[in-house]
């Protein structure tokens, strides 16, 4: 008889694991550790012959180097850059991503977000509630109609695209940017396209990111490039927190560079007291009113966490199988 294989759940997941277990069935045992350390794996990852992960820890040599029967790791998500996918294709593990389980919610909580702070909810919100100025909406003039107003995208992947159509239903000018995509996205869509990113900063209302982290997204939006924005215009990350130098969006917001910033998602999480949080804990700063923070939870639905945990766990399966891999990273 053969030997039950070994699916491992790394992190996120600590409930009963009903849905794992009822795809994967005689194949495979699954084991959630629920760790939020990388080093609480050790001793417990080893005999894994899948691994599936989720975005509370890093994957790191130090790891992968020990999983000697693995057969696939599962990032159960988009990005995959807390997985270092290249060491792990040394030793011919393939490492997949989840890309397509929650591009609906991430766009809808772009948008969301685009609207509570373009039309002055939030801030009108917080200012009410902390008694500031008049019960009147001339507390946020001068707002403008989004009709015709640009927005900017960055990364037109799943993700960006399902944020572009959501856009232009609501009568934007949306234009992308994105180097790696072939020509004609822009005519199929009915969009514009910038072929740099000083040239869409330059001309948008409303910049949202939607692009991997990469060495060479690290920081694509800094002070340097901040200064390309319009004055008064709003950002909006829901991608991987190392595309903001989150540190000189204060200042940003300080000088009217930018009117409002909303961030799903932050370099480190939880975060520890940087210069962005303490601006948006401190009453007495403008970034208090006029940013946004979540806590990483744009990807979030029932039907899309459903979704990517049934995906993960099918693709745990086609592996211990020996069936072709799908959306293998590296």
């Amino acid at each position: 008889m053969d030997r039950k294989h070994k699916v491992i759940i790394a992190d996120f997941i600590n409930d009963s694991l009903v849905i794992e277990k009822e795809i994967l069935g005689d194949t495979a045992d699954v084991i959630a550790l629920d760790a939020n350390n990388e080093r609480l794996l050790e001793g417990k990852i080893e005999t894994a012959d899948a691994v599936i992960m989720y975005h509370t820890l890093s994957l790191t040599a130090f790891t992968i180097d020990r999983l000697k029967q693995c057969k696939l790791i599962v990032r159960a998500g988009v990005g995959f850059d807390n997985v270092d996918h290249n060491y792990a294709r040394t030793l011919n593990i393939p490492v997949a991503n989840i890309p397509d389980y929650g591009s609906e919610d991430v766009a809808d909580t772009a948008i969301g977000m685009m609207l509570s702070l373009t039309r002055g909810i939030s801030v009108l919100n917080s200012w009410l509630r902390d008694g500031i100025g008049e019960w009147s909406y001339t507390q946020v003039r001068p707002l403008t109609r989004l009709r015709n107003r640009k927005i900017g995208i960055v990364g037109l992947g799943r993700i960006g695209t399902a944020t572009a159509l959501r856009a232009k239903a609501l009568g934007m000018d949306v234009i992308f940017y994105d180097p790696f995509k072939p020509d004609g996205f822009d005519k199929a869509l009915g969009i514009g396209r910038a072929q740099t990113l000083q040239s869409l900063l330059e001309q948008v209302q409303v910049l949202t990111l939607h692009c991997p982290l990469t060495p060479a997204t690290h920081y694509l939006i800094n002070e340097n490039t901040l200064h390309y924005l319009p004055k008064g215009s709003y950002l909006i990350n829901t991608s991987r927190g190392g595309v903001v130098d989150t540190s000189v969006i204060p200042a940003a917001i300080e000088r009217g560079c930018l009117a409002g910033a909303a961030f799903d998602v932050l370099e480190q999480e939880p975060p520890v007291g940087d210069a962005l949080i303490q601006a948006w804990k401190n009453p007495n700063h403008p970034a208090y009113h006029k940013v946004i923070i979540n806590p990483h939870s744009a990807f979030y639905s029932e039907e899309g966490l459903m979704e990517i945990r049934v995906k993960s766990a099918q693709a745990c399966l086609r592996a211990l199988r020996g069936e072709e891999i799908r959306n293998v990273v590296n």
